[in-house]
C-alpha cells in the first residue's frame, strides 16, 4: 500500500508520535502571562525528558546522559527528571510528572495550561453541565418566540416548565440566575426579549451560507421594492401626509436607476418606474454644473455617440434591465407591470415568499436612502414613534413634487458619486468604487443599447382593461367617455376574438379624465374625455372617485349614478379646499373630514394639470338681431327654473 494512500485513510490513526501537537498561538497569547510561563516551564522539562535535550538547545547538540532515549528508558527519564525537580526545590509528585507528559504529547502546549484558564480561552458548550432535555426544551420554548409578541424570561421558563413535563422522568431546571445565563446563551443574536419586528426577520434568514449571484454588465439583475419615506409632506390642499418610496437598483453597479415618490404604489407607478429607468435624467434648473454627465467620470462621448438624448443629461448612468426581482406585491404581480416587463423585453423573477434574503440589496438600499437623505429632510418623523421627535409632522414643509426634485438631485449629486462597499473589485479590495465608477468600467466591456420611448409607449404602461364602444360612448368604472374619433366604430367589432369583439382600453389611476383606446382597424390610440369632465373640471383619480362613491352611498342614495358621484366628487374637492361651513361635533364625523382631506391631497399631489375643455357651444340660441323681433309684444308665460342637476339625472 502506498503510504499516502494509508494516511489519507479515514481510520488512519498515529498512535505513538515524536513530536506533541501544535497549539494554537493565537488563543495562548490571549491566557494570562502566569499560566503562560508556567506551560511554558514545563515544556522546557518534558521535551528533555522525551528527546533528550531542550527545546532550546542547538541543532546537533548531544543529550545529557541522564536522559538520553539510547541509553535510557522513558522511567528511567522521568525518574531522573523528578529527582532534579525535587533537588532544585520544587514539590512535584511522580504521577503529577507523568500525567503531564502524557497531556502534552496529546495536546501540545494546551495541554500543560492550567484547566481553568484552558476552558475560559476553549470557550464551552452554551448548556455547560445542564441536562441535555432541558436544553433541548429551552430551544424549543426560544423558536415559539418567533411570532408571538415580546415577553419576559419568566414566561419562557413557564413554557420550558411545560415541555419537561412530558417526559416520564422530568428533569430538574437550574437556578433561577442559572436558567437566566442559560436562555442568554441559547437566545444570543436572536432578539427573543428585544424587537419582535426584527426577531420575525431573522427568523426568516436560511440557515446555509447565502448564495452568491454575480452579475458582469448593468442591468443583468436588478431588484424592485417599496416602502414608507420616514419624511411627512404637505398636500396641496394643506394636509400633511406620509408618502411611499418605490425603487429600482441595479445589482452589478448599485445604481439607482429610478425612484419615485407617491402616497400609494399602485401598478401604474411601478411601470412608469420603468420609463424612468431606460430614460436620461435631465439636468434641472437649479442644478450645479457639475452634475452635468460631461463633468463625471461617465463615458459621455462615446454613449452620447449611441443615444443623442445623453447630449444634456445629467450625471445618472441609464440602466436597461434585463431581469427585475421582486416580491409579491400587489403591484408587482399586476397586470400592468407584467405587461409593461414584457413589452421592454424584461424577465420578472418574483421572490419567495418572506424572503428577503432573496432581495437584499434594495432593501438595504432603500434603507440607505432614509440615513443618508431622508434624516436631513424637514419633516423627518424617524423610522418609529419612539424614534419621533415633538411636533415632528410640523415641520414638513415640502410638497410631494419638491421632495421628489430633492430626491432626484441627491441620487446625481451623492449617491451616484459615493463609495459602495459592495463595489470592492476582488482583486483590488482595498479601494471601493462609486456606482458611476463601476458603470464606466463594466459598460466599456458590455456596451450600452438605448431604448427610446414614445408617446404610445408610455400609454402602453398604463393599465389595461377591454369594453365596448357603444352609441353613447364607453363606460369605465360608472364613468362615461367619449369623443368624436369614437365615431366609426360605435358598435363596431374590435376583431379580437378573444376578448369577444371588446375593445383595449387604458387609463391613467392618477387622473380619470381621459383613456385610450387602441385602434384595432388601424394603428395607434384614440383618446376619449370623460363626459362630466365640464361639470368637475378639476382632475382627480380613482381614489377620490372611489370616496366619493362611500359618500354618496352612506347618504342612501341608491342607485349610485354617474352624475351623483361626480358631484360629490368635485363638492369634495372644494370642501377640502375652502374648509367645512359649520364644525361638526360628532367625532366621527371629524375623521372623516381628516380622511376626505388626505384623500384629495393625495389625488392632487399625483394629478396632471388638463385643460378644461371647451364649453359646447351647439345648443346656445343665437344672437337676437332686429329682423327676429315683431312689433307687438306678446304674452309672458312664467316658465319654472331649469334645474341642471335633476335634468342630468333623466338623462341617465
Amino acid at each position: 500500500m502506498r503510504i499516502g494512500h494509508l494516511m489519507a485513510d479515514a481510520s488512519f490513526e498515529l498512535v505513538t508520535a515524536n513530536r506533541p501537537r501544535l497549539s494554537g498561538q493565537a488563543t495562548i497569547e490571549q491566557l494570562p502571562q502566569e499560566a503562560r510561563a508556567r506551560a511554558q516551564w514545563w515544556e522546557q522539562h518534558l521535551v528533555e525528558v522525551l528527546t533528550g535535550v531542550g527545546p532550546d538547545a542547538a541543532p546537533g547538540a548531544a543529550p545529557r546522559p541522564e536522559y538520553d532515549p539510547a541509553r535510557h528508558s522513558l522511567r528511567q527519564r522521568e525518574l531522573a527528571k523528578h529527582a532534579a525537580l525535587t533537588a532544585a526545590g520544587h514539590e512535584v509528585g511522580l504521577s503529577t510528572l507523568k500525567r503531564l507528559r502524557r497531556r502534552y504529547e496529546r495536546d501540545g502546549l494546551w495541554g500543560l495550561i492550567d484547566q481553568r484558564h484552558a476552558r475560559a480561552a476553549r470557550g464551552r458548550a452554551p448548556g455547560g453541565r445542564t441536562d441535555p432535555r432541558v436544553i433541548e426544551a429551552t430551544r424549543q420554548a426560544i423558536a415559539e418566540q418567533t411570532d408571538r409578541s415580546t415577553g419576559t424570561v419568566a414566561r419562557l421558563r413557564r413554557r420550558v416548565e411545560q415541555l419537561v413535563a412530558a417526559d416520564p422522568d422530568p428533569p430538574a431546571l437550574p437556578a433561577e440566575r442559572s436558567f437566566y445565563r442559560l436562555v442568554a446563551r441559547l437566545s444570543a443574536g436572536q432578539h427573543t426579549f428585544g424587537s419582535a419586528r426584527t426577531r420575525r426577520s431573522l427568523a426568516k434568514q436560511p440557515d446555509g451560507p447565502f448564495a452568491a449571484v454575480t452579475a458582469s454588465r448593468p442591468g443583468q439583475w436588478t431588484q424592485i421594492d417599496s416602502t414608507p419615506l420616514d419624511v411627512r409632506v404637505v398636500l396641496d390642499d394643506g394636509t400633511v401626509d406620509r408618502v411611499e418610496l418605490t425603487g429600482l437598483v441595479d445589482h452589478a453597479t448599485r445604481t439607482i436607476a429610478a425612484a419615485v415618490l407617491r402616497p400609494t404604489t399602485k401598478a401604474v407607478d411601478a411601470a412608469l418606474l420603468l420609463a424612468r429607468a431606460v430614460t436620461p435624467e435631465p439636468m434641472r434648473p437649479g442644478w450645479a454644473d457639475a452634475l452635468r454627465m460631461t463633468r463625471s467620470v461617465l463615458p459621455h462621448e462615446p454613449l452620447t455617440a449611441i443615444d443623442a438624448r445623453l447630449e444634456h443629461a445629467a450625471a445618472r448612468p441609464v440602466i436597461v434591465p434585463e431581469t427585475i426581482v421582486c416580491d409579491h406585491g400587489k403591484a408587482y404581480l399586476s397586470a400592468t407591470f407584467r405587461a409593461a416587463c414584457r413589452s421592454l423585453g424584461i424577465s420578472l423573477q418574483p421572490a419567495h415568499p418572506d424572503t428577503p434574503t432573496d432581495k437584499p440589496i434594495i432593501e438595504r438600499t432603500l434603507g440607505s436612502v432614509s440615513t443618508l437623505f431622508a434624516q436631513y429632510v424637514a419633516g423627518y418623523v424617524g423610522r418609529s414613534v419612539e424614534h419621533r421627535g415633538r411636533d415632528a409632522e410640523q415641520q414638513a414643509v415640502w410638497s410631494m413634487a419638491e421632495l421628489q426634485a430633492l430626491l432626484d438631485e441627491w441620487i446625481v449629486a451623492v449617491w451616484q458619486n459615493r463609495p459602495h462597499e459592495g463595489l470592492r473589485d476582488p482583486l483590488t479590495p482595498g479601494q471601493a468604487l462609486t456606482p458611476n465608477e463601476r458603470y464606466a468600467a463594466l459598460v466599456a466591456v458590455a456596451g450600452y443599447v438605448p431604448v427610446p420611448l414614445g408617446p404610445d409607449d408610455y400609454i402602453e404602461l398604463l393599465p389595461t382593461t377591454w369594453r365596448a364602444i357603444n352609441s353613447y360612448g364607453i363606460k369605465l368604472g360608472q364613468r362615461r367617455y367619449d369623443s368624436a374619433a369614437l365615431n366609426p366604430y360605435r358598435g363596431q367589432d374590435s376583431g379580437v376574438s378573444t376578448n369577444n369583439g371588446r375593445w383595449e382600453i387604458h387609463h391613467d389611476p392618477y387622473d380619470i379624465s381621459r383613456i385610450w383606446v387602441r385602434n384595432h382597424h388601424e394603428q395607434g390610440f384614440l383618446e376619449a374625455a370623460w363626459t362630466h369632465l365640464r361639470s368637475a373640471p378639476v382632475p382627480f383619480g380613482e381614489l377620490t372617485w372611489a370616496h366619493a362613491r362611500e359618500i354618496v352611498a352612506a347618504r342612501g342614495s341608491d342607485p349610485v349614478t354617474e352624475s351623483e358621484i361626480a358631484e360629490a366628487a368635485a363638492r369634495l374637492l372644494d370642501t377640502a379646499e375652502h374648509g367645512p361651513d359649520q364644525p361638526e361635533p360628532h367625532e366621527a364625523k371629524r375623521r372623516r373630514s381628516a380622511r376626505t382631506r388626505r384623500v384629495v391631497g393625495r389625488t392632487r399631489a399625483t394629478a396632471v394639470d388638463r385643460p378644461v375643455p371647451a364649453p359646447d357651444t351647439s345648443t346656445e340660441p343665437a344672437a337676437e338681431t332686429a329682423d327676429d323681433t315683431d312689433g307687438d309684444t306678446a304674452e309672458v308665460i312664467a316658465l319654472p327654473l331649469f334645474d341642471a342637476r335633476k335634468e342630468a339625472e333623466k338623462w341617465w
